[in-house]
């Protein structure tokens, strides 16, 4: 499997980027409905980073500031939101924040990769840099 590890890490930075879109529609326009009420504050700031990082991360355009922005915010929203509930990320369901926190970590070390905007563009600057 590791001479697929560059096609494997586009297709879960594109999901991650995906799911992550959605959770920002819903705040931004409560689409699809969420069925709860969201504070002005997170809906503003926390849609933002959601939809318009998740939709960067996963067309891999700039892909790193995006991602260390939304690992940021899971992270707080686990110590602000879940933490208190209970320490245990089973209990507290803040399992979700914290996947996404690590993932997106990662994705802000690596990069886009390729399947993405900024590989297609640095193959049109630089075709001898990513063709082999």
């Amino acid at each position: 499997m590791s001479k697929f590890e560059p096609q494997v890490y586009a297709v879960l930075r594109v999901a991650a980027g995906f799911l992550f879109l959605w959770h920002g529609s819903q705040k931004l326009f409560n689409f699809p409905p969420s069925g709860h009420p969201v504070p002005i504050y997170i809906m503003a700031i926390g849609g933002t980073i959601e939809f318009l990082g998740g939709l960067m991360i996963m067309l891999g355009l700039w892909s790193r500031w995006p991602a260390f922005l939304a690992s940021g915010e899971m992270a707080y929203a686990y110590w602000t939101v879940h933490f208190p509930q209970n320490w245990l990320p089973i209990l507290n369901k803040g399992e979700l924040a914290v996947l996404y926190c690590f993932l997106f970590l990662y994705i802000s070390a690596k990069g886009s990769g390729i399947f993405s905007v900024d590989h297609f563009r640095l193959s049109k600057k630089h075709p001898q840099a990513v063709s082999g």
